[in-house]
C-alpha cells in the first residue's frame, strides 16, 4: 500500500459506508430490484479489474450455447456509443467496446448486447423476436437494480477479497460482506499445482456460508498464437525475438508464458485506446519482428497492425478439481429455470 493510499483512509472508510448504505436499502427493498422471468448469471467481483471475468464469461458461453439460446450482456466499457446497443455485422470495437466485440467475434451463435442500464437493456434484448433463453450479466456484481437468478463472484489468488480494503485505500468497490450475495465463488487465477492444503486456507480465510460453493480456476493458455491468417506453436515462438504487448489488467502471466530474454515489452493500461502516436510506436518498436498481444488488445489492434506481424494468445479458464460439479450446478440453474418459466 503507497503512502497516498493511506492518506486517503479517510476517504475509503466513507466510501465503504456509502456502498453499506446503498446496499442496505437494496435488501430492504426501499431499492426496487428488477427480477426477470428468464435465467440470468451476474458474472463479477468485489474489487476493481483483473478477476478474470472474460475467460469466465466465456466459459459459460461454451457450456450454455450448445443447448440454450445465449445473450451477454455487457456495459461496453470504454466504448463510444451510448445506451443499447446489439451486436451485428456493422459492428466493432468502439461500438461495442472490447470485451463484448470479443464476445461476438468468437461466439456467432449467441447475442452480444451492450448497456449501462442492465435493467434496459435486458428488458430490450426480450422484445426482440429472437428472445434468448439466458442472459449472462458481465460485470454486474454491483447492479443491484436487476435482481440475477444466479451469482458468481470472482477473486484472484494472491490478492483474495478477504484481505483487501475499500477504495481508494484498496481496491474492493464494496465491503467484503457483499460476497454473501454470492451463490458460487471462484478463487481465479490459481497456480495449476495448488495444493489442498492451501485450498482449505483459503476457504477458511473466505469464511463463506454453508450454502456457498466455492472452486478453484487457473488460466490454461493456448499452445499456440494466431493471426487473422495463420498459427504458430509457442514452442515456437519461444525461440524467436518478438514484441510482446498487454493492454490488460496484471499481464505478469502472459509475458511469462511467451517471453525469452531478447524480446521487447510494451505495457499499456487495462482497456487502453491506442492512438495513432501509440501504434507509430509499436511498429517503431517492432521492426521486423513479430507483435504477440492479448486476445483483448487483438481485437482493437488488428486494423491498424499489418496481419501477417499481429498474433494473440488466447486463454480459457479451467478448474483444478470438481468442474464437473460447477458445470452441473450452472445447467441444473439455467434447465430449471427455462422449464419453469
Amino acid at each position: 500500500m503507497n503512502l497516498l493510499r493511506k492518506i486517503l483512509f479517510p476517504f475509503a472508510i466513507l466510501y465503504g459506508f456509502i456502498t453499506s448504505i446503498r446496499n442496505f436499502l437494496f435488501d430492504k427493498a426501499i431499492f426496487k430490484s428488477y427480477s426477470f422471468d428468464i435465467p440470468i448469471i451476474a458474472v463479477g467481483n468485489l474489487s476493481v479489474g483483473g478477476t478474470g471475468k472474460t475467460p469466465q464469461i466465456e466459459y459459460l458461453i461454451r457450456l450454455l450455447s450448445p443447448k440454450f439460446k445465449v445473450a451477454t450482456l455487457s456495459r461496453g466499457y470504454k466504448r463510444q456509443s451510448e445506451g443499447y446497443v446489439l451486436a451485428d455485422s456493422s459492428s466493432n470495437v468502439a461500438i461495442l467496446g472490447d470485451e463484448p466485440f470479443q464476445f461476438y467475434t468468437k461466439f456467432k451463435d449467441i447475442q452480444v448486447a451492450v448497456d449501462t442500464d442492465r435493467k434496459n437493456g435486458i428488458e430490450k434484448l426480450l422484445s426482440q423476436p429472437e428472445k434468448p433463453e439466458v442472459i449472462l450479466l458481465d460485470d454486474a456484481f454491483q447492479h443491484r437494480k436487476v435482481k440475477a437468478g444466479l451469482y458468481i463472484l470472482l477473486t484472484s489468488y494472491g490478492d483474495l477479497y478477504s484481505d483487501d480494503f475499500m477504495l481508494p485505500t484498496g481496491n474492493l468497490r464494496e465491503s467484503r460482506s457483499g460476497a454473501k450475495r454470492a451463490n458460487v465463488v471462484i478463487v481465479t487465477k490459481c497456480p495449476a499445482t495448488l495444493s489442498l492444503n492451501e485450498h482449505e486456507k483459503i476457504k477458511t480465510k473466505l469464511k463463506l456460508d454453508v450454502n456457498q460453493h466455492l472452486y478453484f480456476s487457473f488460466i490454461d493458455f493456448d499452445d499456440s498464437v494466431y493471426s487473422e491468417n495463420t498459427s504458430m506453436k509457442v514452442s515456437e515462438v519461444k525461440t524467436v525475438d518478438k514484441l510482446l504487448l498487454a493492454g490488460i489488467a496484471k499481464p505478469e502471466p502472459f509475458f511469462g508464458y511467451l517471453q525469452n530474454k531478447n524480446d521487447e515489452k510494451l505495457l499499456y493500461p487495462d482497456h487502453h485506446h491506442f492512438t495513432e502516436n501509440d501504434i507509430n510506436a509499436i511498429k517503431n518498436k517492432s521492426q521486423n519482428k513479430i507483435i504477440i498481444t492479448t486476445e483483448k488488445d487483438f481485437v482493437r489492434l488488428k486494423d491498424s497492425i499489418p496481419k501477417e506481424k499481429l498474433f494473440y494468445l488466447p486463454i480459457r479458464s479451467s478448474f483444478l478439481s470438481a468442474g464437473e460439479n460447477f458445470d452441473k450446478t450452472i445447467t441444473n440453474y439455467v434447465g430449471t429455470s427455462t422449464r419453469n418459466r
